[in-house]
């Protein structure tokens, strides 16, 4: 879980206090390390209060978390990508067994190429066509009698229906096809995000049932949740300005904005949270860095 954040000297205090709560597994420990957050925010209160500059605690974190899975059963097949690779979206990240999948669609073509019984279909049509109006022609003169006409114009009519038939059943051998394209799809899966794979849960040849595959998180944009104290609710709204100053790493700051103002607020710490978002084009700011967030005033 990602922890509170504090200035250099109140964070190695609160993680000595943190590793005797750990240590004992006493309830005390913890409510120990909410007091020691709830002193420093009250300073940085002071701080806000006084004309100092605004500075709050905060964390990076990824704009989305994703565990990625497969829509059906199978056996995995590959997987090209491992923890630590970045994805673009749409990217192919595993795929399953699919022999009978690409069977399938093999099938499916060649039916939906059939074209021999739509054109006999229209053979027995023109025939028939002809041979009705051969058979109109000896009626005038007396030749036959109207029940042979009645038959010709019957036969043209049961080759018509059998024409929309062959054609129907074209249209059904096509949409058919595209149910097995779909199936075999289904076998292959991508990323839904532009970001990084943090985890892979499982290797080619394993069975893969209703668990995760893959969990891929997206850093761009960075979202930086920051702990304001209660005092300065009403002093921050959406599309303020924000920098973000990190404590470690190599980038020193960067320029965000508000995107949410949370409406609930942390009894225990006096603080509600506030999500600034910082943009991150070439993912070169990680998530998980312990920062504070300096508002324009307002």
């Amino acid at each position: 879980m990602y922890g509170a954040v504090f200035s250099p000297v109140t964070r190695m205090e609160c993680q000595g206090t943190q590793r005797q709560g750990a240590g004992s597994r006493s309830i005390l420990g913890a409510a120990a390390g909410l007091l020691c957050l709830a002193q420093f925010v009250s300073a940085h209160a002071g701080a806000m209060s006084g004309g100092v500059d605004p500075a709050v605690p905060c964390l990076t974190k990824p704009s989305a978390e994703v565990l990625i899975s497969a829509p059906v059963e199978g056996v995995l097949e590959t997987m090209p990508v491992k923890a630590g690779d970045t994805v673009q979206l749409g990217e192919v990240v595993a795929t399953l067994e699919s022999s009978r999948e690409r069977a399938a669609v093999a099938h499916a073509q060649v039916k939906a190429g059939m074209q021999a019984a739509v054109r006999g279909a229209q053979v027995r049509i023109e025939f028939t066509t002809r041979k009705v109006a051969r058979a109109r022609d000896l009626v005038k003169t007396g030749a036959i009698g109207q029940h042979e006409l009645d038959e010709a114009e019957t036969e043209l009519r049961l080759a018509e229906a059998s024409h929309a038939e062959a054609l129907e059943n074209q249209r059904l051998a096509r949409e058919e096809l595209r149910r097995a394209e779909v199936d075999l799809g289904l076998r292959t899966i991508r990323s839904p995000l532009s970001g990084l794979i943090v985890e892979r849960f499982l290797a080619p040849g394993e069975m893969v049932r209703q668990g995760p595959l893959l969990k891929g998180v997206q850093l761009h944009p960075l979202h930086v949740e920051a702990f304001v104290p209660l005092s300065w609710i009403g002093r921050v709204t959406p599309g303020q300005t924000a920098e973000v100053r990190l404590e470690l790493g190599p980038h020193l700051s960067a320029l965000g904005q508000v995107e949410v103002v949370g409406q609930v607020v942390d009894g225990a710490t006096g603080t509600f949270t506030v999500r600034v978002v910082v943009p991150n084009p070439d993912s070169q700011i990680p998530a998980g860095l312990p920062c504070t967030v300096h508002f324009s005033t307002k």
